[in-house]
């Protein structure tokens, strides 16, 4: 198992935390983007209508302090005082565009036209109101709603960038704590330690198969470095006997000490060809391996193939004294009939080696009774000397050799071969045995469809 320390969230996830913020304080600053364009422009054009109505209210003031008695005596105080509450300041002209009155300080107010408007009397113009507005009324009401808006907003970012901060951190931590997981144990075992494994981890579904598929390739590339190391060992094991026999079979020789006779002569030629069968049991089993890469697929009818097979062994059978018995029924498989042939042809040889005199191996094709339409099955059936119960799950092993077969002559690796081969057809084999009684061998294959195996039957 890969250690899980270090940092709480790691660099990926600081990333991915940084990135929610990110987003937030964009979809954030927008949002005050689009609120500055459209509330500003509203609250602008409300507070210049206000200060165009008071300038109007002005006007009419100024209208009714001229009355009958014109500008010397009008008493213009009111509507100085009037303006001043809404923090502006007025002007007063006449017709000719004198000044007549004008509010105290007028002109500290800010340069500029202000709002003008005509002041008449009896639908005469009689002269001209100036209105002007500074930081306090109106305008220092909307100064402070400018102010109280913005630290609105800012406050607004700050706990949006808050709150997304606090689920980047949950989201990230859910999402990057099992891809560190998966990285500690990639560097882990890019460090040679093999046994490294990602292990049991929570987040996403789509997460969690990946570990879970990660796991599986390490089992697998760590059963296929389990399996090298065993087929060098065991090659090494059954080269040693044959060398050391030649080996010392020759230096007796040239020491002198055995004559080169034909006996001796034919005992070392028969370790040669037990050299010989071994390295083509070997090309045999490599080929097997990879026949998933080399099969070549037709529609064939399973029980002519088979019978190929049986017939050129039929003599061995009858050289050996033992009963054949064919119950061949056509069913068409999509197979390769040279690697069916020689999963046949092991399995009969097997048959023959180990069945007594006397006894009998039946060979059996036909559908699938356990799901007809969809399986083929091949069946071989002896009455041999059978398989020892704690023999039997590893007959398929390269090089095993049970106690029965010490007296007989193999290199231990054709149910190898058959297995293989059977798995490259993306079929299944099973072996029931029982010391004394005899082996049954059962392979199944898959059947052809209903059109490809009217085609192989025409």
């Amino acid at each position: 198992m890969a250690k899980s320390g270090g940092p709480w969230i790691g660099q990926l996830g600081l990333r991915l935390s940084l990135a929610f913020v990110g987003v937030a304080l964009a979809a954030v600053g927008v949002a005050i983007l689009l609120s500055s364009l459209t509330v500003s422009t509203d609250v602008d054009q409300l507070l210049r209508q206000q200060q165009k109505d008071l300038t109007r209210a002005a006007a009419v003031a100024a209208a009714a302090a001229y009355g009958n008695q014109g500008w010397p005596r009008a008493d213009l105080s009111p509507l100085t005082d009037f303006v001043a509450q809404a923090g502006a300041g007025v002007q007063v002209r006449n017709a000719a565009g004198r000044v007549v009155d004008h509010s105290p300080g007028f002109s500290t107010f800010r340069a500029g036209p202000g709002f003008r408007h005509k002041v008449v009397v009896r639908g005469r113009r009689v002269g001209t109101v100036i209105v002007k507005y500074n930081d306090r009324g109106l305008g220092a009401a909307v100064a402070t709603f400018e102010g109280q808006r913005f630290r609105a907003r800012v406050t607004a970012a700050g706990v949006a960038a808050l709150l997304a901060l606090i689920v980047a951190l949950l989201v990230s931590r859910r999402i990057t704590a099992p891809v560190d997981k998966m990285m500690q144990a990639v560097r882990a075992r890019g460090r040679g330690q093999q046994n490294a494994r990602v292990g049991e981890v929570r987040g996403l579904s789509e997460i969690r198969e990946l570990a879970v598929a990660f796991d599986q390739m390490a089992d697998s590339v760590e059963e296929q470095d389990r399996i090298r190391r065993n087929l060098v060992a065991d090659v090494a094991h059954e080269l040693r006997t044959p060398i050391a026999i030649l080996q010392a079979g020759h230096e007796a020789v040239l020491d002198g000490v055995t004559e080169p006779t034909s006996v001796h002569i034919g005992s070392l030629r028969d370790e040669v060809l037990r050299l010989a069968r071994m390295v083509d049991d070997l090309q045999r089993l490599a080929s097997a391996e990879a026949a998933a890469l080399q099969l070549t697929l037709v529609p064939r009818d399973l029980a002519g193939t088979v019978a190929a097979a049986v017939d050129r062994l039929a003599d061995s059978f009858d050289t050996a004294g033992i009963e054949l018995v064919r119950r061949l029924d056509r069913v068409v498989v999509l197979c390769d009939p040279l690697r069916i042939n020689e999963i046949a042809m092991n399995l009969l040889t097997n048959a023959v080696k180990f069945t007594p005199a006397g006894g009998t191996v039946v060979v059996e094709t036909g559908p699938d009774p356990q799901s007809p339409g969809e399986r083929a099955v091949l069946r071989i059936s002896d009455t041999g000397v059978g398989i020892a119960a704690d023999e039997l799950p590893r007959v398929s092993e390269r090089f095993f050799r049970g106690h029965s077969s010490t007296a007989t002559s193999g290199s231990g690796i054709g149910l190898t071969i058959v297995s293989e081969l059977v798995r490259a057809h993306h079929g299944t084999m099973q072996i029931a045995s029982e010391p004394g009684r005899g082996t049954q061998v059962t392979i199944t294959l898959p059947v052809a469809g209903e059109s490809v195996a009217g085609q192989a039957a025409g």
